[in-house]
């Protein structure tokens, strides 16, 4: 029962499993997961998401390894999974079946009409599938299957939600199921900036991202080269704003410091510089200690993913039967 003045909530996310996983995916996506965690009434499920990794080309040889290994990242990133319902979403193949389903519901016009769709097969013009085209339909049945309230997601995110919200109303208007409309949860920092000043941090552009896993000697080489035309006390260039937008997430007093010593026109770029990969690895140390234990523990990672699927699946399989009746089956 919830005894708090705070409305209850419950919430959703995952991520694509990677080999590469860098600070834009940390500040981007684990953040948000980490701060909804420490929020009272809040019910957690975050998930390994290689369901939507497959919509684009991908490794197959490596796919369950990266999975288990998301899973022991997530732990390592500090997701308690006492506190939090940690699992693999092709484990719960209810996800797949909703998923199908509420294609039935949605037109091939719509989604060929969102932006992130139009994104993508231009960056993979020979992988136009229909698993990519559909990603909204699994997105929803994903958010659907636990009655999700809050996503936290980055606001290129809101065209998927707004497909999520649409097929809601359709199984109440249509099908008399009611469930919560799900709201985008926004995080301080949903948007980090490449190091090459050029869109976003993405494992596709060498040199434009910090891995979680970097060394000291590679967060300074990659740090360093970041360009800082701007004159001290002027106004900011991209570059030197990037470097204070990094330096605040992980040291806003540095953070303030260095940016007095800029507006007073005698900061050196290079003690920014050092200061801020100095502050990302110290950030990034127990995560990456952390990590490597767990990965030298996979039984207990396992336990954990058994676990988390055991509790999701039951609660995805309630749903799922519930909209099945209702559509006739």
């Amino acid at each position: 029962m919830n005894t708090s003045s705070q409305p209850y909530m419950r919430t959703l996310a995952g991520m694509r499993p990677t080999n590469i996983l860098h600070i834009g995916n940390y500040f981007g996506s684990l953040e948000g997961m980490l701060e909804l965690q420490a929020m009272p009434n809040v019910d957690c499920y975050f998930m390994v998401a290689d369901l939507h990794a497959i919509t684009t080309p991908y490794n197959k040889g490596e796919l369950e390894e990266y999975s288990r290994d998301m899973v022991a990242l997530y732990i390592a990133a500090g997701l308690d999974p006492k506190k939090s319902t940690l699992f693999i979403q092709s484990h719960i193949p209810a996800h797949t079946e909703l998923a199908f389903l509420l294609s039935s519901m949605v037109s091939i016009a719509r989604l060929m009409h969102l932006p992130t769709y139009k994104e993508k097969i231009k960056q993979h013009p020979d992988a136009n599938s229909l698993a990519l085209l559909s990603y909204p339909a699994l997105m929803a049945a994903d958010i659907i299957l636990y009655k999700t309230t809050h996503v936290p997601v980055g606001l290129d995110q809101e065209p998927h939600l707004e497909i999520t919200r649409e097929l809601i109303r359709k199984l109440d208007t249509e099908l008399g199921v009611k469930l919560p409309e799900p709201v985008r949860f926004s995080t301080k920092s949903s948007y980090i900036p490449s190091l090459t000043l050029d869109g976003k941090m993405s494992k596709s552009v060498p040199n434009s991202y910090i891995a979680i896993s970097d060394s000291f000697d590679q967060i300074h080489k990659k740090i360093r080269a970041v360009p800082t035309a701007t004159e001290s006390g002027g106004e900011m260039s991209p570059g030197v704003k990037l470097l204070f937008d990094l330096l605040s997430l992980v040291s806003t007093e540095e953070a303030r410091r260095y940016k007095k010593d800029f507006e007073e026109g005698s900061l050196q770029y290079s003690q920014l510089k050092d200061a801020l990969a100095d502050s990302l690895y110290v950030f990034l140390e127990p995560i990456q200690k952390k990590y490597g234990a767990l990965k030298q523990d996979p039984v207990y990672v396992s336990t954990i993913i058994d676990q988390g699927t055991q509790k999701a699946s039951a609660e995805a399989e309630t749903q799922l039967t519930l909209i099945k009746k209702a559509m006739g089956f």
